[in-house]
């Protein structure tokens, strides 16, 4: 095989230990380092001394981080390999043959690199992504919230549909001061819930113990942080993305798309699209296309492959949005497939349409233009014809089909 790169690095990386080979013209050197920076400052060093052009690591975890960020600073060319793409011979794996095989692998170019996105996107995907782990913690403490209620038998999310809503939250707060008269705590009631007290006082009805009220308020309290440090973490957000408001409005232009999906996407992909060749390409990496397990001719599996599951949860769960929008191309594909393969298949199509759209959109800048509910029928529009006629003819009628006049 042709050698590529004459002089590499492959690096075997741990938690409290890094592996090292570098193979050059002269033979391979090993060594051991530390994962502290300033062993790591001596391996980046170690790299540079020999002149090597090109290193590659296991994406282990987080472990592979921190020796990343200081070759990026180095302007060292890093490769982050998927671990799956490298299983060396099995029976015959120690950290040091580990740290050869990828060196050797990189030498004769046989491993392809990650997806690695600049250190400006990083930052931006790292906030994202705990903004939303932020607001998953807010729905645990909700429904801690509920199942003290429920402990205490306060039915009030059987009448409220939001229990932290103006109403609600009002009577919640008079009830931790003491206040136990039902008819008083039904009058907080505003808007709609007005014409339901009499439900509401059948649901305050209720048997709290001390310590289901010292409960309820330190849980009220906690939703309260936390909504105060979402509300700061999307004003951090919103700064991060000044630069990308068109890009976040042609995606905010789908259906089931909202600011909140918008920004969650381009964290995860970026703008610049030239990385992925074609939508296809972004859609695979992201593991929203059906895999390939086919062997002697038969065809075993295709379910997804594992991919970027933050931007798949957030593709599934703007498909799931977009099913219930009327009269859109996006819900009549969700319900055409979840009819026959189901909501969770269906969900995962559309979610796939969405991100082949999106490299659409940010490729050609211009907005998302619907094609209609109606566009699967009119595509086939003599096989509906056909299958409608042959059902009604089964029930014993006779069919005339006419086109409509203008």
């Amino acid at each position: 095989m042709e050698i590529l790169h004459e002089r590499c690095c492959g690096l075997d990386v741990h938690k409290k230990s890094i592996t090292a080979c570098i193979i050059t013209p002269k033979g391979k050197e090993i060594r051991t380092f530390g994962t502290m920076t300033r062993n790591l400052i001596e391996l980046v060093d170690w790299v540079k001394s020999n002149r090597c052009s090109h290193v590659a690591m296991e994406s282990t975890g987080d472990y592979w981080k921190p020796v990343y960020n200081l070759l990026e600073q180095e302007d060292l060319q890093s490769m982050v390999v998927n671990a799956q793409h490298i299983k060396a011979v099995p029976g015959r794996k120690t950290d040091i043959k580990d740290a050869e095989w990828i060196a050797r692998l990189l030498r004769y170019g046989l491993v392809q690199g990650s997806f690695i996105p600049n250190r400006e996107q990083r930052e931006l995907r790292e906030v994202v992504r705990y903004r939303r782990s932020i607001i998953e913690e807010r729905t645990r403490e909700v429904n801690r919230l509920q199942k003290v209620l429920e402990g205490g038998n306060i039915k009030l999310s059987s009448v409220a549909s939001n229990i932290l809503g103006v109403s609600a939250r009002n009577m919640l707060e008079a009830i931790i001061k003491g206040e136990n008269d039902i008819t008083i705590l039904a009058d907080f009631a505003q808007k709609k819930l007005k014409h339901k007290k009499e439900e509401l006082k059948l649901a305050l009805e209720g048997r709290l113990g001390d310590h289901q009220l010292q409960m309820i308020e330190k849980q009220l309290a906690h939703i309260d942080y936390i909504n105060g440090l979402i509300s700061e973490l999307d004003e951090e957000i919103e700064k991060r993305m000044a630069p990308f408001i068109k890009d976040l409005d042609l995606i905010d232009s789908i259906p089931g798309v909202g600011k909140r999906t918008a920004e969650q996407i381009l964290a995860e992909i970026g703008t610049d699209m030239s990385r992925f060749p074609t939508p296809g390409h972004l859609c695979s990496w992201a593991g929203m296309t059906p895999g390939h397990d086919e062997s002697a001719g038969k065809k075993k599996s295709s379910k997804t492959r594992k991919g970027n599951k933050k931007l798949r949860s957030a593709l599934t769960e703007a498909a799931k949005a977009a099913s219930r929008k009327k009269n859109t191309y996006l819900s009549a594909q969700y319900h055409r497939i979840a009819a026959r393969r189901g909501k969770n298949k269906a969900a995962v199509a559309v979610g796939h349409t969405i991100l082949y759209l999106i490299h659409i959109l940010l490729t050609r800048k211009q907005e998302y233009v619907d094609l209609g509910f109606n566009y699967f029928d009119e595509r086939k529009k003599e096989i509906v014809i056909k299958n409608s006629v042959k059902r009604l003819e089964s029930l014993g009628l006779v069919v005339t089909v006419q086109e409509q006049t203008a």
